[in-house]
């Protein structure tokens, strides 16, 4: 099994950066692929960036260009830095960890609001 603990969610004004944090614990071994996904109110979650275990990022139409995904190993720690926010950012923030086909682990959320 694994654990995932996001933090760094928040309130910040539109333009504002956050960055958001992932420690994973527990298989962290096991993990091939990592990102992070997000919910607004009355809509289907969706990828914002995924990176796998060679380093390789995928991102979302929506924040290419403002956020970058990264992953230190050797915290088990993957982080999403967010630039540029804009109130359509609102969301929960999930990370989500994939150790094989149909098994995978996701966090808590935490929660990003941006005020206009």
């Amino acid at each position: 099994q694994v654990q995932l603990v996001e933090s760094g969610g928040g309130l910040v004004q539109a333009g504002g950066s956050l960055r958001l944090s992932c420690a994973a614990s527990g298989s962290v071994f096991s993990i091939k692929g990592m990102g992070w996904y997000r919910q607004a109110p009355g809509k289907q979650r969706e990828l914002v960036a995924a990176v796998t275990s060679n380093g390789s990022t995928n991102y979302g139409d929506s924040v290419k260009g403002r956020f970058t995904i990264s992953r230190d190993n050797a915290k088990n720690t993957m982080y999403l830095q967010m630039n540029s926010l804009k109130p359509e950012d609102t969301a929960v923030y999930y990370c989500n960890a994939v150790l094989g086909f149909h098994l995978e682990y996701w966090g808590q959320g935490t929660q990003v609001t941006v005020s206009s």
